[in-house]
């Protein structure tokens, strides 16, 4: 069984221990004791050295635990461990910014927390409200941060399980729980790293809200990290603002009043080429005869895309008993559509004439659309639409 030095004392960065075990490989050393935190409870696990040489992942073996070298570890008797101060310390600003947001979601609004993720950039918790609204989570980052500025004790207790109270979430453990509070604000069992005092969290930065499933995801970031994430999106701010020629402040407004434009200019725009696809396909159609059951085929080869294809042959649908045949050199592909009343089952037959000239496609009775190998097949398909058209 490996002692857990963490569990007492998580600002321990340096420790020697003696090597009781590896694997056969020599990837995985096991110590009598360890200062390294595995990945459990959401929490990441540590980096650092054991014996000057690297740590890569540190995995909770139940009894035992298991330290992940970078290289085969050959190394017995007492061996000095390091562990990365700076990742640890960022995952226990995390970690205990997270029991604070929880405990304060819950006391504010009732919201439990039923899951947790601590990830490399940002966490989430997940808690059991239908939504969580703007001025809710505004409310509770405010909330959170004041906690923050009152230097909250935050301790580590072991108890009996059978006579812990108050804890948030009950626990299912048995026999002793290890037990962090922060004072007046939450009891949580716990076997992670934690700060001192909610003053070592730092700013709690609340960033973004998701519906999942019947429960809605908190994107949250604390200490340095938010600090870090405060200046990339203050620095990103200031760039846009600059290409706009305008102050930050005046940014979002500004920003939402050129996309309001741009929607419209675009709307404009889908409604020309909508009356221009009409106009061509009109066009094409007065000079076209129809055959012995006078419907028209309108063959085009000009468009420059299959969108531009699908525009015209959608303003082909306002005219009586008419196919289209849409045919494109790159990509090699066509497309066959036409009027309900013309009789013609596009989807059906555009398959079996890509089929015949090695393309794959397909689509409903009135349009359909598929590609071919090569400029020829193209040809190939077009000439056999056209006499089976006519």
């Amino acid at each position: 069984m490996t002692n857990r030095l963490y569990y007492t004392d998580a600002y321990r960065t340096a420790f020697t221990a003696n090597v009781v075990g590896r694997s056969e490989d020599g990837l995985r050393v096991y110590l009598d004791e360890t200062a390294f935190y595995p990945t459990s409870g959401g929490q990441l696990h540590d980096l650092g050295t054991l014996g000057g040489a690297k740590v890569v992942d540190v995995v909770d073996e139940d009894d035992r635990i298991a330290h992940v070298m970078s290289a085969p570890f050959t190394a017995d008797g007492a061996v000095k461990g390091s562990i990365d101060w700076t990742r640890r310390h960022d995952h226990m600003q995390q970690h205990t910014g997270q029991h604070l947001l929880s405990a304060v979601f819950e006391d504010l609004f009732g919201a439990k927390t039923v899951s947790v993720h601590f990830g490399p950039d940002y966490s989430t918790l997940d808690l059991d409200a239908e939504f969580v609204t703007r001025d809710q989570l505004m409310k509770a980052e405010r909330r959170s941060n004041a906690l923050v500025a009152e230097a909250r004790p935050v301790s580590v207790t072991f108890e009996d399980a059978a006579t812990a109270v108050g804890l948030r979430k009950a626990s299912e453990r048995s026999g002793t729980l290890r037990i962090v509070s922060i004072n007046d604000v939450d009891r949580s069992a716990c076997g992670g790293t934690h700060v001192r005092s909610t003053a070592e969290i730092g700013v709690i930065l609340l960033r973004s809200v998701e519906k999942v499933r019947k429960s809605t995801r908190v994107e949250f970031i604390c200490g340095e990290r938010a600090v870090r994430r405060a200046r990339k999106d203050y620095e990103s701010l200031v760039g846009i603002a600059t290409s706009l020629s305008a102050s930050i402040d005046d940014v979002a407004p500004l920003v939402t009043g050129q996309t309001d434009r741009l929607k419209d200019a675009e709307n404009a725009r889908k409604k020309l080429e909508r009356d221009l696809a009409g106009y061509r396909v009109r066009e094409r159609y007065e000079t076209t005869t129809g055959d012995a059951d006078g419907v028209r085929t309108l063959v085009i080869r000009d468009a420059g895309s299959i969108d531009e294809l699908r525009g015209m042959a959608q303003a082909a649908f306002a005219l009586p008993k008419v196919v289209v045949i849409g045919a494109l050199s790159n990509p090699p592909s066509v497309l066959f559509a036409s009027s309900e009343d013309s009789g013609v089952d596009c989807g059906r037959i555009l398959k079996e004439k890509l089929a015949a000239a090695g393309g794959k496609g397909g689509g409903s009775p009135r349009i359909a659309q598929g590609s071919v190998p090569g400029p020829a097949a193209v040809d190939l398909v077009v000439e056999s639409l056209i006499k089976r058209a006519g």
